[in-house]
């Protein structure tokens, strides 16, 4: 048996902060996630793959678009009529009525669980082989409680468990379907598939338990290649095994550079495209981070902070890969007396404190959704305090050259 288990595909992904890329390149980044799980549809007819298990959040919203979802069913007929089993849950993003979804009307699609409630299908593959898959749907946008604890034992068919959730002893998923490893681990399900992560990840090998990460990185946070996890089966003795298949077309990255003396203009430029070519071997968006700002001028900082600047010099990249973002980091490093410098970390505190910089945040939040989801992102006040002390350091330094 064989088969392939996806999460995350989140159709409709918005791809913020790349607005500033000419027309068709951005366009073409959105149609990625659709390219990669088109990729997806096509290895499983190409393979004659058993079995797709989707383990949610197949949309990025509850308001897909028409053509998203069109799409989706299009890519599941295309997988039901070469007779592949598909088994869905829906996740925390899009927690959908069925009324509400275009889904397949076919004995080789099932989604399960769509009253929240933990569900089990027993199925067959072409050879024979029984197995059951386990699951339940988000109909919430939250889950609190640990769904875990109501799986059913195992029964004597090979078993699956398909499940969108986070474990409890991260702090941040415990309004996801929370669960203790060692509570799918005591089920014993000869696999369980995993959503809701977007890294890849196996979390026990016996029992086999995995997250499959998303299939198409989103931000820089999501760097690396993204895709899918393809299981096989023994049939007689229900060994399983699991490997990774790359599907997606474009690749976030992270890069660095480090300064340690005042450069040209020039010369830096030089620098930032020798960084990102050596680490450009496909198409691939990239975020440079320059360590030693303290060497930068303001007009130099100001340069690089510009996305024009970035599209110029993603013009001497090759792929169509781009520099999307740039991150300048700095140690402030002054020579304060003890007083001076007590004051100064107080103002630093209370200034970058995250409640401040919300406070100060919300006039433009209201005027633009797209500022709202901005400044919902954690990452974003992390970079403006990273920017402030760049700049204060800077600006320090150049009142301690002039005192000395």
């Amino acid at each position: 048996m064989k088969f392939i288990h996806l999460a995350d595909t989140h159709l409709d992904s918005p791809f913020l902060g790349l607005s500033f890329l000419p027309s068709n390149q951005f366009n073409q980044i959105k149609k990625a996630t659709e390219n990669s799980f088109t990729k997806i549809v096509d290895y499983a007819i190409d393979n004659q793959v058993d079995l797709v298990l989707l383990a949610g959040d197949n949309f990025d919203s509850i308001h897909p678009s028409p053509h998203s979802q069109l799409f989706f069913k299009e890519q599941l007929d295309r997988l039901i009529d070469n007779k592949i089993q598909v088994v869905m849950i829906l996740g925390n993003h899009d927690y959908m009525k069925i009324q509400d979804l275009i889904l397949p009307q076919s004995p080789y699609f099932k989604l399960l669980g769509q009253n929240q409630e933990i569900e089990k299908v027993s199925l067959q593959t072409k050879t024979g082989f029984n197995y059951d898959v386990v699951g339940f749907s988000y109909q919430q946008n939250h889950i609190h409680e640990d769904m875990a604890l109501k799986f059913p034992t195992k029964s004597s068919n090979y078993t699956m468990g398909l499940m969108h959730a986070g474990q409890a002893a991260n702090k941040n998923q415990d309004n996801y379907a929370p669960f203790k490893l060692s509570e799918l681990q005591n089920l014993n399900y000869d696999y369980f598939a995993l959503g809701h992560i977007h890294l890849r990840q196996t979390l026990s090998q016996n029992p086999l338990i995995a997250y499959s990460g998303n299939i198409q990185g989103r931000h820089i946070n999501e760097s690396g290649d993204k895709g899918f996890l393809l299981g096989q089966v023994d049939e007689n003795t229900k060994a399983t095994s699991i490997n990774f298949v790359p599907t997606s077309d474009i690749i976030w990255q992270r890069a660095e550079l480090k300064l340690n003396v005042p450069l040209s203009r020039t010369q830096l430029i030089e620098k930032v495209v020798q960084i990102l070519a050596q680490n450009n071997h496909q198409t691939t968006l990239f975020g440079l981070t320059i360590n030693g700002a303290q060497y930068l001028s303001d007009e130099d900082r100001e340069f690089l902070l510009d996305s024009d600047a970035w599209l110029e010099i993603s013009k001497q990249l090759d792929f169509d890969s781009s520099l999307v973002k740039i991150y300048l980091t700095d140690k402030v490093d002054i020579s304060l007396s003890n007083n001076d410098q007590d004051y100064f970390n107080q103002a630093k505190q209370e200034v970058l404190s995250h409640d401040y910089l919300l406070q100060l945040a919300k006039s433009l939040a209201k005027k633009s959704e797209y500022a709202q989801k901005i400044i919902d992102d954690p990452s974003f006040f992390k970079e403006v305090e990273k920017m402030a002390t760049v700049k204060l350091g800077h600006d320090l330094r150049d009142i301690e050259d002039e005192t000395d």
